[in-house]
Order: structure tokens, then C-alpha cells, then sequence
């Protein structure tokens, strides 16, 4: 009875150490969130900013042929950026973009060449179907384990695009992440960077210029226009990140959740299981004590 016991008290004490380690993991999954979060809002001022410039480029001319990717004629290529997660304890994460990229991309023709952000939804993509014929798996970029992380990959990102770009070897570029939302946590959502699509145009044309005084583009239209949309990728890479990262730790934290939950009711059990052994040990303890007291008794 008494080795139960000391197994028992083992038992506590390893439980308590662990829901320590899960409590430390919540809070680093909850700070990191609202890290990812403010990095998203901080970057809306600045995406005002680069869109009224597209604005000024789109209202007073016509669409240019700089938004398109390169000079080539049978450009077939797609390229595709996928975020992903390279931690663990994010129960789905991974699966769920892998089936989404795959449901998505089937629908597009052409060779599709993918940039996986972490090792592991590269991984995932790997195992489709689909990557059998007419894909090609870049090397995975690491994914950035702070804000100021960030910038580097979305530049590195950018260069190998625009590597591809003058190869001629894509025709269009997708984005691929999960975005935070309130009720399911996340979901994976799509964006066509380039070209820019007829209806984004249509957006920044329709829009009122804010003031009365109307913008003039200096000095070189298509020089500006080429510039604004490098800023315009950057800003929507940028913020595809934050919001996968947040993803993450927000798909951590409700893990953690759920892992604290199932350790509260550990203890409980092994506490009313050390309590019930250990009061059963007293009894047996008291029983010994008044057995013997009754047989003193009764040879006196």
C-alpha cells in the first residue's frame, strides 16, 4: 500500500511540473499573439499609404503594361508562397493548408513553382498527389521567430520571385496562409499578387481621392508605379506572415488549453486516488493500533 502511495505522490509531482511547462508555453503563445497582431494593425497606415499611390498611378492614366510580370509570351509558370508552421503542438495546421493549396492549385493550369515557408507544410505538400506532375518544391525558408525576422524573409522571398520573373518562368504569383479568426481560430485563405487582377485596378479606381487637390506622379510614371508595386507585395507578404504566425501561436494556445484541461483532471483523479490509498493506510493503521489495544485488554 505504501509503494502506491509513494508511486502516486511521483505521479503528482510530475503532473504539477508539467502544467508549469504548459502554463510558461500559454503565456509565450498568447504574447507572441498579440506581437503578430500589433505588427498587422501597425502596418494599415502604411498600406493606405502605398494604395493611394496606386491610386494616383491608376485614376489618371490607363492600366500599364508594368504590372504585368515580364516581356515573355507563353508564360505558363504560377508561382505559389505557402506559410506554414515548422513547430510543433498546432494540431492541424499544416494539413489543413496542405489540402487547401492542393484544392486551389488544381484549378490553375501551367508548371507551378512553390516556395514553402517552414520545413514542415513542406513536408505535407510533398506527400499530395498533385506534386507529382508539374511542380517544383523550392528550397523552404526558415520561418522568422520574431517581428523584426520578418523583413529579411519577405526580402529574400521577393528576390527569388523576381528571379523567376525575369527567367520568364512564371506567369502569375499566389499567396497561401492562415489568417486569425475569432471563432474557428483560423483559416486558410488566397490572394493573386500578381498580376494584379482587373478587380484590385478597379478598386483603386473607384476610390475618391481624399482631398481636393489632385496627385501628379513624378517623375517617371511607370518608374513609380513599378516601385509602388514592389511596396504593395511587401506590405501583403509582410502582413501574410504576421497573421500565419499568429495563426500558429493562436492554434498553440488552444493545444495548451486543452492540455491544461486534461491535466486538471489528471490531478484531480490522482489526488482522490493518493487520498483514498493514503486514508486507507491510516485505517489500516488505526485498526493495527485498537486490534492491539483490544488484545492487551483482554489478557489483563
Amino acid at each position: 500500500m505504501t509503494d502506491s502511495v509513494a508511486s502516486l505522490r511521483r505521479k503528482i509531482t510530475s503532473t504539477e511540473e508539467l502544467k508549469s511547462v504548459v502554463s510558461t508555453m500559454k503565456a509565450m503563445a498568447s504574447s507572441s499573439i498579440s506581437q503578430y497582431e500589433h505588427a498587422v494593425y501597425s502596418l494599415d497606415d502604411y498600406y493606405r499609404t502605398v494604395q493611394l499611390g496606386l491610386i494616383a498611378c491608376f485614376q489618371r492614366h490607363n492600366s500599364p503594361n508594368v504590372i504585368k510580370i515580364s516581356n515573355q509570351q507563353d508564360r505558363l509558370g504560377v508561382g505559389v508562397i505557402v506559410f506554414g508552421s515548422d513547430q510543433g503542438l498546432v494540431g492541424q495546421f499544416n494539413e489543413v493548408m496542405a489540402e487547401f493549396v492542393t484544392s486551389t492549385l488544381a484549378t490553375l493550369s501551367g508548371h507551378k513553382i512553390v516556395w514553402a515557408v517552414g520545413e514542415r507544410i513542406k513536408s505535407r505538400l510533398a506527400d499530395t498527389h498533385w506534386a507529382e506532375k508539374k511542380v517544383t518544391l523550392k528550397d523552404d525558408f526558415i520561418l522568422p521567430n520574431s517581428i523584426n525576422a520578418i523583413t529579411a524573409l519577405v526580402g529574400d522571398i521577393l528576390t527569388d520571385i523576381e528571379a523567376q520573373r525575369e527567367l520568364g518562368t512564371i506567369d502569375q504569383v499566389y499567396l497561401f496562409h492562415h489568417r486569425p479568426q475569432v471563432d474557428s481560430i483560423y483559416k486558410p485563405v488566397s490572394q493573386q499578387l500578381l498580376p494584379l487582377s482587373e478587380s484590385l485596378q478597379k478598386n483603386f479606381t473607384d476610390i475618391k481621392w481624399p482631398t481636393n487637390n489632385l496627385p501628379e506622379v513624378l517623375p517617371e510614371r511607370d518608374k513609380t508605379l513599378r516601385a509602388l508595386v514592389r511596396e504593395y507585395l511587401f506590405v501583403s507578404l509582410f502582413r501574410a506572415c504576421a497573421e500565419s504566425l499568429a495563426s500558429e501561436n493562436a492554434s498553440r494556445l488552444a493545444a495548451m488549453q486543452r492540455a491544461e484541461k486534461n491535466i486538471d483532471e489528471q490531478q484531480n483523479d490522482l489526488n482522490l486516488s493518493f487520498h483514498r490509498l493514503r486514508q486507507s493506510d491510516i485505517d489500516e493503521e488505526l485498526f493495527d493500533v485498537v486490534s492491539g489495544f483490544e488484545a492487551l485488554s483482554d489478557s489483563d
